[in-house]
């Protein structure tokens, strides 16, 4: 008889809001100092007007998107959840969009833990989850909490550890 799945129930860690604020941040500062060296050029060295035209309506485009990704960190905070059991491995995402993944065990063929410079400042993790035809990965989980996840999928997977 078939039995209902329900809804994944764990969250990522809340330092995933800080990380990925402060990520949004860098790439926002790294963009308008881009676009900023553009429009002094232009203005410097009178390139062609639709130039100058462009990089304005870039500027105008850029400052709703830096505005938004402020509120985007805290949207895909309130709307990540995961969880496991040795059937399957549940993802759900998605504020305005919401995704719903189930991936069998059977198909997960490699499992592996990541972590960049801002997320070993906060003591954070991502797992990686692969199979034949696709990647997915739960950003942003306590260290412990991930290798321990990490370690569970393997073993409901039956794969071998592989140390990241």
């Amino acid at each position: 008889m078939f039995s209902p799945i329900g809804a994944p129930q764990r969250r990522l860690s809340k330092d995933a809001v800080k990380v990925w604020v402060i990520s949004e941040t860098i790439s926002n500062v790294i963009g308008f100092v881009v676009l900023g060296v553009l429009l002094y050029l232009d203005h410097r060295y009178a390139w062609k007007e639709w130039i100058g035209w462009i990089l304005i309506g870039l500027a105008v485009i850029s400052v709703p998107s830096a505005i938004w990704s402020f509120y985007r960190p805290f949207l895909l905070y309130n709307n990540w959840r995961y969880d496991m059991n040795e059937e399957f491995l549940q993802l759900k995402s998605g504020a305005l969009n919401e995704e719903h993944r189930l991936v069998p065990m059977t198909k997960i063929q490699s499992v592996a833990t990541k972590q960049g410079p801002l997320l070993r400042k906060y003591g954070l993790c991502s797992v990686s989850i692969k199979t034949m035809g696709s990647t997915h990965a739960i950003p942003a989980l306590p260290k412990e909490v991930a290798i321990e996840l990490r370690d569970q999928i393997a073993h409901f997977a039956k794969l071998k550890e592989v140390e990241s």
